[in-house]
């Protein structure tokens, strides 16, 4: 199997699961890391034991990587991911694809005028829970889908984060930062969106930092913290999505679709496993599914991306579908400032189904 050389920029905390896995996957070879923080690019290279780039621009101007993933704060996404264009590089960009429409859709332009791929994060729909959602509604195991809902609700990050400071300013906030694996999870399920509407709001001014050596200080709140989200869906289906950091507790489902013969019980999105369950009709119980596809883990979509680029194939993971869902979260925030429902004006293919049989990472 020929193989893809990939290099990462940026070595903050998620890099540590990129480093981690990315070697598991077959077909791709991690030659290089780098860093704005040069030190930090070292000391990861050290503990993975793979050479490292003394700046961002080295590493684009290495001839040999072909993919670069870039792992960059939501802010410098789109600068990232179009310099790595520019230099020939195919790129793999952490969520959300980028801050607001007009960055994502130069990101399109460059990619499609330089004949590149651009992939996006998050890869956890292709894990083995929700393909085992994907599997039994392809199925008709709940019939004709008609509604969904979806929860992600918590007090935010300052509580546990070192540096949660990005998660408050423009790029962040609950639907920035977790609505990409809903509405990914969304759409891999039902298909693309097509009109939403919201309302949004914030309810604390400032949050205080309780963890690491900047417990105590105060950060500024840019974004709305509570984010409520209606969707119609291509397909006729319709959505309801709450993200929030206002939240202090919850019993909330994450995921439930809901068809005309039962109700599918999906597991939380941010993750790679179940459990997935099912209740027909007037059942009394829910019944537990066992995964039909392998687990998986973060960097799931680098390999599923690089499989599609030796291959020739489309990527389930492309810039169409990153951006699809940029669109959606930016317009629901839109839609919150105006008072009107915003039709969804890009498009996306529903993400092919993966094969039951393969082997983790095998596309």
């Amino acid at each position: 199997m020929n193989t893809t050389k990939v290099g990462i920029i940026g070595c903050g905390d998620i890099a540590d699961q990129y480093l981690k896995n990315i070697p598991k996957y077959p077909g791709i070879d991690l030659v290089s890391c780098a860093d704005i923080i040069e030190s930090r690019a070292k000391e990861r290279s050290v503990e993975y034991k793979i050479p490292y780039s003394k700046s961002v621009s080295d590493m684009l101007s290495d001839p040999k990587i072909e993919l670069v993933i870039n792992l960059t704060i939501p802010r410098a996404h789109a600068e990232i991911s179009i310099e790595a264009l520019k230099h020939g590089k195919h790129i793999y960009s952490e969520k959300p694809f980028a801050i607001n429409k007009s960055q994502g859709l130069k990101i399109l332009e460059v990619s499609n005028d330089s004949n590149l791929r651009a992939g996006c994060a998050p890869d956890t729909f292709l894990g083995g829970g929700m393909q085992t959602c994907r599997y039994l509604i392809d199925k008709g195991e709940i019939g004709v889908p008609i509604a969904a809902s979806a929860f992600m609700v918590n007090h935010g990050h300052e509580h546990w984060h070192t540096n949660p400071e990005f998660y408050y300013q423009i790029g962040g906030g609950p639907m920035f930062d977790m609505g990409p694996y809903y509405l990914a999870g969304l759409v891999n399920l039902l298909g693309p969106v097509k009109t939403v509407s919201g309302i949004t709001s914030t309810s604390f001014d400032e949050r205080t930092m309780s963890n690491g050596p900047n417990s105590g200080k105060s950060i500024k709140v840019e974004v709305p913290t509570h984010v409520t989200g209606l969707m119609e869906f291509m397909n006729g289906a319709t959505g309801t999505i709450i993200t929030s950091f206002d939240v202090w507790s919850s019993d909330l489902p994450r995921i439930e679709i809901y068809g005309t013969e039962g109700t599918l019980s999906v597991p939380d999105p941010n993750k790679f496993t179940g459990p997935v369950r099912i209740k027909r009709g007037r059942e009394e119980t829910w019944k537990e599914v066992p995964l039909t596809h392998p687990e998986g883990a973060r960097g799931i979509g680098v390999s599923e991306m690089a499989s599609s680029m030796r291959s020739g194939r489309k990527s389930r993971i492309d810039a169409e579908l990153g951006f699809h869902i940029l669109d959606i979260m930016q317009s629901i925030h839109e839609s919150s400032v105006s008072g009107h429902h915003v039709t969804i004006e890009s498009d996306c293919t529903q993400p092919s189904a993966v094969p039951t049989g393969l082997l983790e990472g095998v596309f």
